[in-house]
């Protein structure tokens, strides 16, 4: 083992663990949880679960008896998987959703303070067209003046 001169700093803890994209996991479960949600999977699995159950009460072909032990393990542990890739996906969907949010507030404030602007020019522009003088204001003035 290597020894270390300089003991003016503490080392640094190797760190043990499976490292990953947290982006690609989590669009890998964005996919698998989209497709958990379709019909065509609701077909599959119960096509699998109808054949597992006929093969398995024809004595010769058995290899998970009547309770179905085994069938239940792999429902469960298909369960165990599929609730936290569910959550992420949900997770992730809310996060993509406060920030259209945040985009939509940011939009709705600019198109208030736009509004309120023209509408403050437009009462600008109706002072100033009531104080201009018109051409029947004119000929009243010439008439009083003659």
């Amino acid at each position: 083992m290597k020894r270390r001169l300089d003991l003016t700093t503490p080392r640094q803890r190797r760190r043990v663990g499976v490292h990953y994209a947290p982006d690609t996991f989590g669009q890998f479960s964005e996919t698998i949880a989209r497709f958990l949600g379709t019909g065509r999977y609701l077909v599959i699995q119960t096509f699998i679960v109808i054949g597992w159950v006929i093969i398995n009460v024809y004595k010769p072909l058995q290899f998970d008896g009547y309770p179905f032990i085994f069938l239940t393990l792999i429902l469960s542990l298909q369960a165990s998987y599929a609730a936290p890739l569910i959550l992420l996906a949900q997770n992730r969907q809310e996060d993509r959703d406060n920030e259209q949010l945040q985009r939509d507030r940011g939009l709705a404030a600019r198109t208030q303070a736009d509004t309120e602007y023209l509408a403050r020019e437009l009462a600008g522009v109706r002072l100033v067209l009531a104080d201009l003088v018109t051409m029947e204001d004119l000929k009243e003035h010439m008439e009083r003046i003659t």
